[in-house]
């Protein structure tokens, strides 16, 4: 048994670190979902500039823009678009801020493009073997621990505070502590502990007619007899916020939190009825759609198989084509518009949004390869590189993160951690000895 679980671990760790797709079928992704993504792919880079910033100093957008290019598969150092990727990451870098702030811009976006930024270098650095990624991002997590607000959420701006602002501040953080755990930098369990709370306290339920949901997958809690969604603040719920909250507590391994399937039955609903096809236009948005497919994603099942065909069509049939109806002009051919943001920078969004969408059945991602093991969401094992005295080292996880408390979702062990040596053979690496303190 022993010789079969490091077999597949193998298996699993060179082809991630050979960039082989593993899209489980037609289902998942075809050739009209390749040829919109690679479209994409070609509008990034042919409109980036030479400074790699698509004309925004929102280092969060930048970092989306590398983005794109990481979840097709290419790095800094490898890949068609390897340079695309090295100048949109150096221009995050050479404007990390002495405090470890990832903000040129004014302070009131100080955590969206922190938070956004710092998720997208830990992705960088789970796939390549630059170490300047691993000085900056010690210094970003520290401060993303360090200004978490009292009661575990995050505000605008980047200065602790006794409330957080919104539900959309805390998704940001949580996807950039969740890829720092991955990548081997120490979280504190409390700032997890508190963050978990803060987001659960955004879940709104919908009092009235209960159903069986609650019955069939053995919830207790009054509030699960009832749907119910996360909401922004507290209010209404938006298909974004109820796709963030099940992002956020998936992130923090709480994986059988009733408050995830209840959102996500609504997000579901909201995908097949509110979802409308603009030409040269993301559906619903470049903001929603970043956290709906994620979301589908990570809960997988039948949420995965019956939400993605139907985001995947809807990002073929709104892509910017010429001769196709839609006004954008020639000059977009293969773009997204992202319906937030304007200009160059909106567009920039957009299509990094819709590619990284189509791209997440092939799994290049470290975020994308660690999770509980449901079919058709995230695979159960994953390879990363952590930071031990300034040398990588690739390491399978064959179980998934630790929750606050130290175990993992529903009370099992911590995980697995075995070091990969490019064509050799897997061994322990001591991998919580080797985690790095935020303090050092």
């Amino acid at each position: 048994m022993g010789k079969s679980i490091t077999y597949l671990i193998l298996i699993a760790a060179i082809a991630i670190s050979s960039g082989t797709a593993c899209a489980e079928g037609k289902w998942e992704t075809n050739a009209a979902s390749e040829k919109a993504a690679n479209m994409g792919l070609i509008w990034l880079a042919n409109n980036q500039g030479k400074e790699g910033n698509w004309e925004t100093q929102d280092l969060g957008l930048v970092s989306v823009g590398a983005l794109a290019f990481l979840s097709a598969g290419n790095t800094p150092e490898t890949g068609k678009y390897r340079e695309n990727v090295r100048r949109a990451l150096d221009y995050v870098l050479v404007n990390a801020k002495p405090s470890g702030m990832l903000n040129i811009t004014g302070s009131r976006r100080d955590m969206y493009n922190h938070g956004l930024a710092t998720f997208v270098l830990t992705q960088a650095y789970g796939m390549s073997n630059d170490k300047r990624l691993g000085r900056t991002l010690r210094k970003a997590v520290k401060l993303i621990v360090d200004v978490q607000c009292r009661d575990g959420g995050w505000d605008y701006v980047g200065a602790r505070q006794a409330r957080g602002h919104d539900l959309s501040l805390a998704v940001m953080q949580a996807k950039a502590l969740r890829g720092s755990m991955d990548i081997g930098i120490h979280i504190p369990r409390e700032t997890v502990a508190l963050a978990i709370k803060s987001v659960q306290g955004y879940y709104r339920s919908k009092r009235g007619k209960a159903d069986d949901l609650a019955a069939r997958y053995g919830w207790r809690q009054e509030e699960a007899k009832y749907p119910g969604r996360f909401t922004y603040s507290g209010g209404n719920g938006t298909t974004a916020m109820a796709a963030a909250g099940a992002v956020c507590l998936q992130e923090f391994g709480k994986y059988d939190d009733y408050r995830i399937r209840r959102s996500m039955n609504g997000v579901l609903d909201d995908i097949k009825t509110k979802m409308k096809i603009t030409p040269g236009r993301v559906p619903f948005d470049a903001y929603t759609m970043y956290y709906v497919a994620q979301a589908l994603y990570q809960v997988g099942g039948k949420l995965w198989q019956d939400g993605y065909p139907l985001i995947r069509k809807a990002l073929i049939d709104s892509q910017s084509r010429k001769g196709q109806g839609d006004t954008m002009g020639a000059e977009s051919h293969g773009a997204w518009t992202a319906g937030r943001v304007g200009g160059k920078a909106g567009q920039m969004f957009g299509t990094a949004v819709a590619v990284f969408a189509l791209n997440i059945p092939n799994r290049y991602l470290p975020i994308l390869q660690q999770g509980k093991g449901i079919r058709g969401g995230r695979s159960t094992m994953r390879a990363s590189n952590t930071l031990k005295g300034g040398k990588v080292s690739v390491a399978v996880k064959a179980s998934e993160p630790q929750d606050a408390s130290g175990q993992g979702a529903g009370g099992r062990k911590s995980p697995t951690r075995l070091a990969v040596k490019s064509g050799g053979a897997a061994k322990s690496d001591g991998y919580s000895k080797n985690r790095k303190a935020l303090t050092e």
